[in-house]
């Protein structure tokens, strides 16, 4: 045996030259491993100048120094790519996606909380984007709520300071609830919402955020951005 079965750290056999070279390594690869960040998920390619220590989920078609590794955890070791599994029940940082994941045993699986053994689970997910406010009495942000979704809460930040003629607020909320998640809300650069709903709110299909002008009409031109939390459930497999 000359590798440790979980992380593939090298180990030292008997009588062996130079026994520092391979201390060596597996601490470099513990310390790639520990508290596991991945820079992202989905790169087939290796970066062109990657830092010591640097950590990738190798992708599905990967090419170059990733050839043949597709899924594997690749660190950048002494100046050389590193490859360890990833297996199923390990978390780690995803960089470029900003949140944790879990590993399903197929693949990294962002915002997973709990997995059967057969692929059934819940995953927590936060819907970030920044909305550009139109011109009129409402502004639609569209499809903002993902579909099979279970709602908890919407918050927010005025990015950019909303304005328009006569306009003392506004409020968020959905159609046939145009205040679902908040009303006189602050149009000031900087202020924020947390709108909370006494009960979470399943949503079947995609729907639109909608903020609708109090006291007077939208300008063009205001940015807010928007949180959605939410629950998913990934279904069993066959």
């Amino acid at each position: 045996m000359s590798e440790t079965s979980r992380f593939a750290l090298p180990l030292l056999q008997a009588a062996q030259a130079q026994k520092h070279v391979t201390v060596n390594e597996a601490l470099s690869r513990i310390d790639g491993l520990m508290q596991l960040t991945l820079i992202s998920v989905t790169e087939n390619t290796p970066p062109v100048s990657p830092q010591e220590g640097d950590a990738y989920g190798v992708g599905a078609a990967a090419v170059n120094d990733w050839a043949g590794q597709e899924g594997w955890i690749a660190v950048y070791v002494n100046g050389g790519w590193s490859f360890v599994p990833a297996t199923l029940g390990m978390r780690a940082y995803i960089r470029d996606q900003n949140g944790w994941a879990g590993h399903d045993g197929s693949g990294w699986v962002l915002g997973m909380q709990t997995l059967s053994p057969n692929g059934a689970g819940m995953v927590q997910k936060v819907v970030e984007l920044d909305h550009t406010l139109t011109a009129g009495p409402v502004s639609t942000v569209s499809y903002a709520i993902p579909d099979q979704s279970v709602v908890f809460g919407v918050t927010g930040r005025v990015v950019t300071e909303i304005t328009g003629t006569g306009l003392t607020g506004f409020s968020l909320g959905v159609a046939g609830s145009a205040n679902r998640y908040g009303s006189g809300l602050s149009l000031a650069q900087g202020s924020w919402l947390r709108g909370l709903t006494g009960t979470p709110v399943t949503y079947y299909s995609a729907e639109d955020l909608i903020l609708t002008g109090e006291g007077g009409d939208f300008e063009a031109g205001g940015v807010i951005r928007l949180a959605i939390h939410c629950l998913q459930f990934a279904l069993p497999s066959a």
